[in-house]
């Protein structure tokens, strides 16, 4: 669950400012971008963990309801994961996350081993742990998967990772501080921010993201990944500017689940940008 607090500035370390504003709306960044390639139009299952209070049953039922599978969606004891967020009158934002029920998602059961193989794209972000996003990259690639990785919050990525991932969805200070060498991901994606996104692989491309009116950045990048992947199948180029539009159309609403737009709405901004 996003904890939202709205502010002129975003605060220097040690600094109290005053805040405009308070609200709470569905987050985390695998239902974020589960919620936008299913509204993408993708057929979605999400593999992850609820807590057991007040929080848990509202995610679950943000997910159902934009028509995500819920069948392998486990609910433990203890809280949900919650993020505290803080966003400024420039639409900037800075981020804390606690993982609270994610935490415990710490090895894969039949049903997320069935789910995995049933699929044509695994999408993992780091807010569970790492080693089970290794041993989920694993079997999916021993399945002919596509694995699709965008790992935030940003940390040192081990080398069986690296080796089993075929897309990565970076942004900027992502990539600098994962450093990667040339090559040692087939595809690599790299959001840019207002200005759009590049692609390294097979070629090397930017598309440029349309001109829109933010309000709040929070979900953009989900929305970015969760439409990449629902649009994977088309082709890199065809799918990084799809993608582009969807984090564009993201960042004119407040919120980070509730902020990515509907097959129609996306196509309709990429009419009007000329796409």
């Amino acid at each position: 669950m996003d904890l939202i607090t709205r502010t002129p500035s975003l605060p220097e370390p040690g600094e109290t400012v005053l805040g405009t504003s308070f609200h709470t709306t569905p987050g985390g960044k695998g239902a974020n971008q589960a919620v936008a390639a299913a509204k993408a139009g993708a057929r979605v299952t999400f593999i992850g963990a609820v807590g057991d209070d007040e929080f848990g049953g509202t995610l679950r039922l943000t997910l159902t309801g934009a028509g995500v599978n819920d069948r392998a969606l486990r609910t433990s004891a203890g809280s949900s994961g919650i993020a505290a967020i803080t966003v400024d009158d420039h639409a900037e934002n800075s981020i804390v996350v606690v993982p609270g029920a994610n935490s415990g998602v710490r090895e894969l059961t039949d049903d997320d081993r069935a789910v995995i193989a049933d699929a044509d794209i695994l999408l993992c972000q780091l807010e569970i742990p790492l080693d089970t996003v290794i041993a989920a990259f694993e079997y999916a690639r021993a399945r002919d998967v596509v694995t699709m990785l965008n790992p935030s919050p940003v940390q040192e990525l081990p080398d069986i990772l690296i080796e089993n991932t075929d897309v990565l969805v970076v942004n900027e200070a992502e990539e600098a501080r994962i450093g990667l060498g040339a090559g040692r991901v087939e595809h690599v994606i790299t959001t840019l921010g207002a200005k759009g996104a590049g692609y390294s692989g097979s070629e090397s491309f930017e598309v440029a993201a349309p001109r829109v009116d933010a309000v709040d950045t929070t979900g953009a990048g989900d929305a970015f990944a969760g439409a990449l992947a629902a649009c994977w199948f088309d082709g890199p180029r065809r799918a990084v500017e799809w993608a582009c539009v969807a984090g564009s159309f993201a960042a004119t609403r407040p919120g980070a689940s509730a902020s990515s737009g509907t097959r129609d709405e996306i196509e309709a901004l990429r009419d009007a940008a000329g796409r």
